[in-house]
């Protein structure tokens, strides 16, 4: 891509230093469609962590695709792309594409028109004392259930957070550790790479396991003022996580997934301490 002087120099202001060369030609196109709708550098500046970390996780789809032993191997270049819009740019993204997909009997569909909310990649963790034999959760407000009209839209999770450019997901799940609960992790399992709603985004999340160890606080506080984080922690034994499973209070898929998975490995990673 051409760019101007004068686009040269926006693009330096809002991503500053440090940035390498395939992150920055990435990001470029965000950039610059914020100078073209003449947003001003600050403005796009209080953006720039989510748009190197959507860079970054593009950069990370296309280097690391999961196998297509059983799924088809049809590439994403055979989607026939007819227009993108953009409907909405800020802090978050979302787009409105016309494409026209592979049909797995032969041809192409007819157009469709798929909005899609174009989210970063996230690291979540389930911490775990194998000593003493008990997990953390968080808990916060979430807009998800409020915005579904649940009547408790405060929910039980994992430690998460973004993953951000230059960071790997594991770098992420210790830094979050730390941060939401100040938490110093001995090791991590993985558990998984998916994602979570690719019916509508872009989301994908890594999920580990964190070796530590809890206190016997059985509450406490976390989170970072800075990013208006009010994040209560809970230091349970495994079998009051389990029966959080089994009545449906733990009701996300990623605390879910982790807790079955925890089931699972709990003999060997108590064995291993």
């Amino acid at each position: 891509m051409v760019v101007s002087t004068a686009q040269d120099t926006y693009l330096a202001a809002v991503l500053g230093e440090g940035v390498g060369e395939a992150l920055r030609i990435e990001a470029m196109a965000e950039v610059l469609r914020g100078y073209e709708r003449g947003v001003s550098v600050a403005q796009m500046a209080a953006r720039r962590s989510m748009i190197l970390a959507r860079a970054e996780a593009r950069l990370a789809a296309r280097a690391h695709p999961a196998p297509a032993a059983l799924r088809s191997s049809t590439p994403r270049e055979a989607v026939m792309h007819d227009a993108a819009e953009i409907t909405h740019d800020g802090f978050f993204l979302t787009r409105r594409d016309t494409l026209r997909a592979p049909l797995f009997d032969g041809g192409q569909s007819a157009p469709m028109v798929r909005e899609v909310f174009v989210a970063t990649d996230a690291a979540l963790v389930l911490p775990y004392d194998p000593l003493h034999d008990r997990v953390l959760l968080v808990e916060q407000f979430r807009m998800g259930p409020y915005g579904r009209d649940d009547p408790l839209p405060f929910l039980l999770e994992l430690v998460a957070g973004r993953v951000d450019a230059g960071e790997t997901p594991e770098e992420t799940a210790r830094r979050e550790c730390h941060e939401e609960a100040g938490l110093a992790l001995r090791g991590l399992e993985k558990i998984s790479s998916h994602y979570c709603t690719p019916g509508y985004s872009t989301e994908f999340f890594h999920l580990f396991v964190g070796i530590c160890d809890l206190p016997d606080l059985r509450q406490g506080r976390g989170g970072l003022a800075s990013e208006h984080e009010d994040i209560r922690t809970h230091v349970i034994g495994f079998a009051r996580a389990m029966d959080l499973l089994h009545t449906g209070e733990a009701n996300n898929g990623p605390l879910v997934l982790s807790l079955l998975w925890l089931e699972r490995e709990r003999a060997r990673l108590r064995a291993a301490g």
